[in-house]
């Protein structure tokens, strides 16, 4: 049986980059979101996750479904895949790491090696999309 990873992230490009975040104890970048809790939606995991994790703000109402991914990983348990509900939006305050977060980039195509399949997924479509450089 195979195991889904349900989650949904925030597509935050700037100058043809990427805003990726490195958690505390990892070695590996994501594109900032996470795991939905209970029966939240994808906007109310997304306005949690991003706040936990960044510290901003997302408008609600400026939130756009980009995609979504799918893929396994080599960390994972075989047959274990995630999924990537990938969402814009605009934000209040500023970006700043919180105590889940050790680090934040911002991430060219060329960086594409350093982030999880399921990430580079989106990688290939912002570059094919001429939004990545």
């Amino acid at each position: 049986m195979s195991v889904l990873i349900d989650t949904v992230a925030w597509v935050r490009v700037e100058g043809g980059r990427i805003l990726c975040a490195r958690p505390r104890g990892k070695d590996v970048f994501y594109i900032p979101g996470g795991k939905r809790e209970g029966a939240e939606s994808d906007l109310e995991t997304l306005l949690r996750e991003i706040k936990e994790e960044l510290t901003v703000l997302l408008a609600p109402h400026t939130a756009v479904h980009v995609g979504t991914y799918e893929a396994g990983a080599p960390d994972l348990p075989s047959g274990a895949v995630v999924r990537m509900s990938c969402y814009t939006a605009d934000y209040e305050g500023t970006l700043a790491v919180s105590s889940e977060i050790e680090e934040m980039a911002w991430f060219s195509y060329a960086d594409r090696p350093l982030v999880p399949p399921v990430d580079q997924l989106l990688f290939d479509d912002l570059r094919a999309a001429g939004k990545l450089n």
